[in-house]
């Protein structure tokens, strides 16, 4: 079976570097797929689970943004962060989506930064989804 190579890269570190069959990542319109032979392009990358299968298996890891960079057969994803599933600690992301609803629930305080809120939120239920939590 014909594969891609997928690499995942942030500002700090090589997070991942593999042969796979399929990468699927969150776009900003939304998911999109990648098959090995796929057309060239560049898209941007919203907060969530971008998932692959290798060997019959599928694996997630937690995306904050970034680019995809795809061509005939190489996926290489630049995040701003990332995480692989086994590599997510879902008891810090627990906490940080209470902190977050906690923060949200007092809107009309000016001490809190809503955007900030929001963002955490949705970065943590990611991570938490991710995990099966």
């Amino acid at each position: 079976m014909a594969s891609l190579q997928l690499d995942i890269v942030t500002p700090d570190k090589l997070v991942l570097s593999t042969d796979v069959e399929y990468v699927g990542a969150p776009g900003l319109e939304g998911e999109f797929g990648i098959l090995p032979g796929h057309v060239p392009f560049i898209s941007a990358l919203a907060v969530g689970g971008l998932h692959y299968n290798k060997e019959g298996k599928t694996r997630w890891v937690f995306i904050s943004g970034g680019f995809a960079e795809i061509s005939e057969d190489k996926v290489t994803i630049l995040a701003e962060s990332a995480e692989e599933a086994e590599n997510i600690d879902a008891a810090r992301a627990e906490l940080a989506r209470k902190r977050a609803e906690e923060r949200l629930s007092k809107k009309g305080d000016p001490d809190v930064n809503i955007v900030r809120a929001e963002a955490t939120l949705q970065r943590a239920l990611v991570r938490l989804s991710i995990t099966g939590r």
